[in-house]
């Protein structure tokens, strides 16, 4: 007889992959193992078995691995294609396993949670449904989708939304929109992302004057204007550093930057304790990101900024999210996204204008609340122990 597996993890860009929200599922996973029947469904972008093995991790968990055939620097074309797969692939593994219960987190959005929505309807399993971002919404701000199909795809997630059991996201901003836009009367719960572990990151005794960014080089982080304003600083006789570590579109250009300046460095796709330890290194770390996509998405470099005790400079407007938990905060500063208002900022510190900026170096408060431990147990309390799990 088919032992039903008790609770399912479903995230594309599993550990080692992802090395924020995936090392916490990685973790939250092996702690329900340890009395549960726990299975994983990811796209395998990296020989999971291999680091599995090698890291001695995952012990006791199911895992079912898919071939991932894009990254985040591929067409869109591809991408798609690559999630019609997988969620085909999620379908399959649910149908064959039969889960009590399901966690499924944005990665793809829209198609593996509404194909969750189904088989949760089908077989009675209850739904946690996990919004990293909002979809299509956080997509069409930087590239809109056709119209008919944004209507389809936001009517389906709207649908998973008022299905599930329970909704998790990250700010009190998101959850309005997920209220506004479908109607949902499901509990939301606000969950922030952790931040990298910094356990074996070594702080240094002085920072060094200067930026680094630690992240995806994508559609939504304004690289663009980041790399003008970096142009323009190093053309006019700028000459503090620059580094760059992280994958996607803006990849390439990152790379010619940095052939064209010798204070700018692009290092490409690094582990997570590297990428932790560049923003401990530096002063200053780079935020930006798009106005209207900090309705339905919030940076999850941020979490690890904090921990780095790096000040952070927020390219956005002041009216957005990000600009109200920077400044609310104490953490850093808002720079309009402007060309010619940021190169002066860099010329700015440059000249240690800001020194008497008045910061929270310490964030004592805040690092508490972003650390893996936390984020487990709080995840363990809203998804296996059913908190808030009655409709309102």
């Amino acid at each position: 007889m088919l032992k039903r597996l008790d609770l399912v993890i479903i995230n594309r860009s599993f550990w080692p992959v992802y090395p924020v929200i995936g090392e916490a599922l990685m973790r939250f996973a092996e702690q329900q193992s340890l009395s549960k029947n726990v299975g994983v469904i990811l796209q395998d972008h990296a020989g999971i078995k291999e680091h599995l093995t090698r890291e001695n991790r995952g012990l006791g968990i199911n895992f079912y691995p898919c071939h991932a055939f894009s990254v985040s620097g591929s067409s869109i074309l591809r991408r798609v294609a690559d999630t019609v797969y997988f969620m085909l692939w999620v379908f399959a593994i649910l149908l064959l396993k039969r889960p009590k219960k399901v966690y499924v987190s944005t990665d793809p959005p829209v198609l593996v949670p509404s194909i969750v929505m189904i088989y949760c309807k089908l077989f009675r399993a209850r739904f946690v449904y996990h919004l990293q971002d909002i979809h299509p919404e956080a997509a069409n701000v930087v590239m809109p989708v056709q119209p008919m199909l944004f209507h389809l795809l936001k009517s389906m997630d709207s649908l998973t939304m008022r299905t599930a059991d329970l909704l998790i996201t990250i700010t009190d901003q998101m959850a309005e929109q997920i209220k506004e836009r479908s109607s949902t009367r499901v509990p939301i719960k606000i969950l922030a992302n952790p931040s990298v572990s910094f356990e074996h990151v070594i702080a240094p005794d002085f920072k060094k004057a200067g930026f680094t960014f630690c992240g995806n080089a994508g559609r939504l982080q304004r690289i663009p204007l980041i790399i003008q304003a970096i142009d323009q600083y190093c053309h006019a006789g700028g000459t503090l550093p620059f580094v760059f570590a992280g994958a996607g579109v803006y990849a390439d250009a990152l790379k010619i930057l940095a052939e064209k300046y010798v204070n700018v460095t692009y290092k490409g796709l690094v582990s997570a304790s590297e990428a932790a330890q560049l923003s401990a290194d530096y002063e200053w770390a780079l935020l930006p990101i798009e106005d209207d996509v900090t309705k339905f998405a919030f940076p999850s470099k941020s979490s690890s900024y904090v921990l780095a005790g790096a000040k952070i400079v927020a390219v956005c407007s002041c009216t957005t999210s990000v600009a109200e938990w920077v400044t609310t905060n104490a953490i850093g500063v808002v720079i309009e996204p402007c060309v010619d208002l940021l190169c002066q900022f860099f010329f700015a510190i440059e000249r240690d204008e800001y020194s008497n900026l008045q910061l929270d170096i310490d964030r004592e408060t805040l690092k508490e609340r972003l650390g893996f431990d936390v984020f487990v147990n709080d995840l363990t309390e809203l998804v296996v122990s059913d908190r808030g799990l009655e409709h309102g």
